[in-house]
């Protein structure tokens, strides 16, 4: 069994469990301020293994402290139940907030 796109009330009851992400763009969105570069670094680091287990890449962007995420499935050109996987697995690593 494949993956498939999830509807937008399926989105929407998702997005109840996940800390701080948004809709944006037809894609799961969250922003992260950390500490210092470091500290977002360290969680990139952390993330990615699981990334790579999940063989599901997310777009991300870093600027110093800052981490900008979008996940989407572009084999069913929308969010999936592995975007929704990702973000709990990534809320799950601590954040070493910004001062």
């Amino acid at each position: 069994m494949g993956l498939s796109k999830l509807s937008n009330d399926e989105i929407q009851e998702n997005l109840k469990e996940l800390n701080g992400w948004t809709l944006q763009n037809g894609k799961l969105h969250k922003e992260i301020e950390f500490s210092d570069f470091d500290a977002a670094w360290n969680f990139m680091t952390i993330a990615v293994g699981e990334i790579q287990k999940m063989n599901h890449h997310p777009e991300w962007f870093n600027v110093w402290n800052r981490l900008v995420i979008d996940l989407m499935t572009h084999d069913v050109g929308g969010i999936s139940q592995n975007d929704i996987n990702l973000a709990k697995y990534l809320d799950k690593i601590p954040v070493i907030p910004s001062l």
